[in-house]
């Protein structure tokens, strides 16, 4: 589904070893051409016009279930196919604030 954009990828960073294993830590970060840059960006706002008001009703529901101690994994899974990632992190912190290390 996602070579035929049936279903949106949003990110284009990839992290390769030397011998092209995706999972192996990465030395090097490929970055992104302008041109998947500017198609990530305008898959996104595709994204957000498609599903806008669908997207408000699932990042609230998933809102209700982090503050209602609720297990939020099926949340998560509905929300993320309609929903980029920073949305969804975006809603969380507003709930729940932002996770930071103790020094």
């Amino acid at each position: 589904m996602k070579h035929t954009g049936e279903f949106p990828i949003i990110g284009v960073n990839t992290f390769l070893s030397s011998s092209g294993s995706p999972t192996v830590l990465p030395r090097e970060v490929i970055r992104a051409t302008e041109e998947e840059k500017q198609y990530q960006i305008a898959m996104k706002k595709r994204l957000q016009e498609a599903y806008g008001d669908k997207q408000e009703d699932l990042l609230r529901n998933l809102q209700l279930a982090a503050i209602n101690n609720r297990n939020m994994f099926e949340e998560l899974m509905e929300v993320c196919k309609y929903s980029s990632l920073g949305q969804v992190t975006y809603s969380l912190f507003e709930v729940g604030g932002q996770y930071r290390r103790n020094m």
